[in-house]
């Protein structure tokens, strides 16, 4: 099975700055899709932002510009950079990885969460 490992997440003041890593490992031939989603009481999870094995990326709208999504393909490991937060940010964090296996499967794994919070 794969395993992801998150951190970075914590409390910051509004206009400040966190950077959350997930690190996959496990039986892992190939990731293709890396992601953020995120989760705030009372509110449907939402997609922050996705990065193709290519670097293609996306952000939702209300992160762009202040959310950068990346990766190192050789240590299966995938950050997100978040400046200027909000308090709408406020959230729990979760990572995503989608790939193959060494058995030659399609699997799809979710980190445990990291909780983010904002102040205003």
């Amino acid at each position: 099975q794969v395993q992801l490992v998150e951190s970075g997440g914590g409390l910051v003041q509004a206009g400040g700055s966190l950077r959350l890593s997930c690190a996959a490992s496990g039986s892992i031939y190939s990731i293709n899709i890396m992601g953020w989603y995120r989760q705030a009481p009372g509110k449907e999870r939402e997609l922050v932002a996705f990065i193709s094995s290519g670097g293609n990326t996306k952000y939702a709208d209300s992160v762009k510009g202040r959310f950068t999504i990346s990766r190192d393909n050789a240590k299966n490991t995938v950050w997100l950079q978040m400046n200027s937060l909000k308090p709408e940010d406020t959230a729990i964090y979760y990572c995503n990885v989608d790939g193959t296996t060494t058995l030659g499967t399609d699997f799809g794994s979710w980190g445990q969460g990291t909780q983010v919070t904002v102040s205003s």
